[in-house]
């Protein structure tokens, strides 16, 4: 196996790793009054030693590290950098498991590791030193730029998913606010019927109402966590409704139709891409294998016909 994708696969093992540690969210039952219960069935008393031993590996010493590294990261790094970040986390879906320091924390420590594992490799290589000066630079860029790619590829795949559900969630919310609920009630029924993205964010959304934020800021809020155009249409309408006193029932269904129509028009503009996106797999991938497979029988006899003539005129 080549150093080079030797080296690249690690580094991507070694991202990944990092990543899963930093974002990995402690279990629901895994909670300190479980512990506790845990270890006084034990029937002496528990010590506060126990207690943190009792903790996942990652909990005791990765994730710790991980905030201190991320605590002087915080006070290094300018302040544009930090909401840069903190609002694609959010929009990822990931500001609750994360913070942006740490996440910086993560892109600095996989490109030192990447950096060093390159140097100790190659070292070890026969190869020009030309080609060694540029593996590793490269190497140290690949470490930042891999966790921030995933993270926009998080970003992506929330917003497609949150657009998707969106007219489905309409069409629940104007029958209940047609059939006599609230909208606030209609959103709790959305919430409680289904378990995606669009329902976590109107969970959300219900926990700031009832701490007692006002609808239309908690509204906003919703539209500019997850950046996404139908939602800030759909929030717009909402508010605008709210302060002409229109009947929210006639802004839904309108709303509904829209988004249908928009994804319709989303569908058609896909199928048009289509063919153009599967020039590429069929030159390459499939003419190939037709190839093969009909000239191959004939460039097989043609090869063993020349050489029959050939044994036959020796």
């Amino acid at each position: 196996m080549s150093p080079v994708v030797l080296l690249i696969g690690l580094g991507l093992l070694i991202g990944l790793g990092i990543i899963l540690v930093g974002l990995r969210s402690p279990r629901q039952e895994d909670t300190l009054e479980a512990r506790l219960a845990e270890l006084g069935a034990v029937g002496r008393p528990v010590s506060l030693e126990e207690i943190e031993l009792s903790l996942p590996f990652t909990e005791r010493v990765l994730r710790p590290l991980l905030q201190r590294i991320g605590a002087i990261i915080n006070r290094m790094t300018p302040a544009q950098t930090l909401a840069r970040t903190r609002r694609n986390l959010e929009i990822a879906g990931l500001s609750q498991k994360i913070g942006a320091a740490e996440f910086l924390a993560i892109r600095y420590i996989l490109a030192a590791l990447l950096g060093v594992l390159a140097i100790l490799l190659l070292s070890r290589v026969d190869m020009p030193a030309s080609r060694k000066f540029i593996l590793i630079p490269v190497m140290f860029v690949l470490g930042y730029y891999l966790p921030g790619s995933w993270l926009g590829s998080r970003m992506r795949q929330r917003q497609k998913a949150i657009q998707k559900a969106l007219p489905d969630a309409l069409d629940l919310l104007t029958v209940c606010v047609e059939a006599g609920l609230s909208f606030d009630a209609a959103m709790a029924q959305v919430v409680e019927k289904w378990d995606n993205e669009l329902s976590r964010i109107f969970a959300k959304v219900l926990q700031e109402i009832q701490l007692g934020k006002l609808r239309r800021e908690a509204l906003r809020d919703m539209a500019d966590s997850v950046d996404v155009p139908d939602v800030s249409n759909f929030v717009a309408a909402l508010i605008q409704a709210d302060m002409l006193g229109v009947s929210i029932a006639k802004v839904l269904r309108i709303q509904s139709e829209q988004m249908r129509l928009r994804r319709r028009q989303r569908a058609e503009e896909q199928a048009r891409q289509a063919p153009i996106k599967m020039i590429i797999p069929i030159v390459f991938l499939i003419f190939p294998a037709l190839f093969i497979v009909l000239l191959g029988p004939g460039i097989i006899q043609i090869i063993t016909s020349g050489a029959l003539r050939g044994l036959l005129g020796g």
